[in-house]
């Protein structure tokens, strides 16, 4: 917070326009009595959507072409870069010991932020973009949330580094067992449980979504010789497991 043109709040405002602009368009085309009465209530004239492509073109998206990455936010490249092993271990968490003002002032994150647009549209960016990104902020990033490592691990799953991709699976599996952040007395972290799948699936399993089909790139981690899950997908109940000579997929 605090900041001015967040690269990821940038991004997520024009995926926002343009799947309303789209959802505008089927619901006019296969809906028309609804989408009328819509327009009646709400006086909206669909007219207003050229203001809205417009800031699409136009919204703007930091990026230091030079580094080959997105900038955080305005002024982050102005910030002395460390990275976390630079904090002492007995401030850490830092926001149990620092000031607010400290934080924003410094160049750490909390949780991921520029990666996160970057795992939420896998689709629109290559694996050497990733990479970049993720070996300039990852190591900036503290992992003070629940909603950081399992984010972090599929990334490293996608580009290959493996070692760091079983390191944050472990870290948001075992966050409240271990009690990372000093504070499972007030409440358990659900998010990063379902997150410990999520960096199974999505990241060592490499599950996505392709022209509507379901698309694996697995990869498995030194210390297993096999995992398997189990997902719905079009009503179907799949389970798939991987090991290190084959992978099988059955229906169920």
């Amino acid at each position: 917070n605090n900041v001015d043109n967040n690269w990821y709040t940038n991004l997520s405002c024009t995926k926002c326009l343009k799947a309303t602009i789209h959802f505008l368009e089927v619901i006019a085309y296969e809906y028309p009595e609804e989408y009328n009465t819509v327009r009646r209530k709400t006086n909206f004239q669909y007219s207003e959507t050229a203001r809205w492509k417009e800031i699409i073109a136009n919204i703007y998206l930091p990026e230091d072409k030079e580094l080959g990455i997105f900038v955080q936010h305005e002024g982050y490249m102005d910030k002395e870069l460390k990275s976390v092993d630079e904090i002492p271990a007995e401030q850490r968490p830092i926001n149990q010991h620092w000031s607010w003002d400290r934080i924003l002032r410094s160049c750490y994150i909390k949780q991921s932020d520029v990666l996160l647009g970057l795992y939420l549209y896998y689709y629109e960016y290559d694996e050497e973009t990733i990479r970049r990104n993720f070996h300039f902020y990852e190591p900036k990033t503290v992992h003070e949330s629940s909603l950081s490592p399992f984010v972090h691990s599929m990334l490293a799953s996608r580009i290959g580094d493996m070692d760091k991709a079983y390191e944050l699976f472990m870290h948001a599996t075992r966050l409240d067992l271990d009690d990372y952040n000093n504070e499972v007395n007030e409440g358990l972290h659900i998010t990063s449980m379902a997150g410990s799948w999520l960096a199974i699936v999505k990241g060592f399993a490499g599950m996505q979504i392709d022209n509507d089909k379901l698309l694996f790139e697995p990869v498995i981690p030194d210390k297993w010789n096999a995992y398997s899950f189990i997902v719905n997908f079009r009503n179907r109940t799949i389970k798939i497991k991987i090991s290190r000579t084959e992978i099988s997929v059955n229906l169920m």
